[in-house]
């Protein structure tokens, strides 16, 4: 069974260093990261915040950063961070999940029902 995938940000991390980091993984989420994650003083809160740290959790790899931390998270583009959320619930998911998109040529937004990855 898969439990890692691999991803690609639409901008793209930049680190302190002016770096941008864009490819990654993404790993299966566990009833231990749900659970912890909303239990996160930060999520406490502002519960706005449990994507962050979520996301912080399940994201092992971002570009060549040595960790990723919800301070990594909470400086994606938005873009990016919509992108890993949208990875996050299709991974995640039981069954098919809603996704917002943009029609290419009349840029038209809509709703489209993808099916849960792995």
């Amino acid at each position: 069974m898969q439990t890692q995938f691999e991803f690609f940000l639409p901008r793209g991390y930049i680190d302190p260093n002016g770096q941008v980091h864009r490819t990654g993984i993404m790993r299966l989420a566990t009833a231990l990261d749900e659970i912890e994650s909303t239990q996160h003083p930060r999520v406490l809160q502002n519960e706005a915040y449990l994507p962050v740290i979520l996301l912080s959790r399940v994201v092992t790899r971002l570009g060549d950063l040595p960790a990723v931390d919800p301070g990594v998270i909470e400086n994606l583009f938005a873009a990016d961070l919509a992108s890993l959320e949208d990875l996050y619930l299709r991974l995640n998911a039981h069954t098919h999940v809603n996704v917002g998109a943009v029609c290419p040529q009349c840029q038209a937004h809509f709703q489209i029902q993808v099916a849960p990855l792995g």
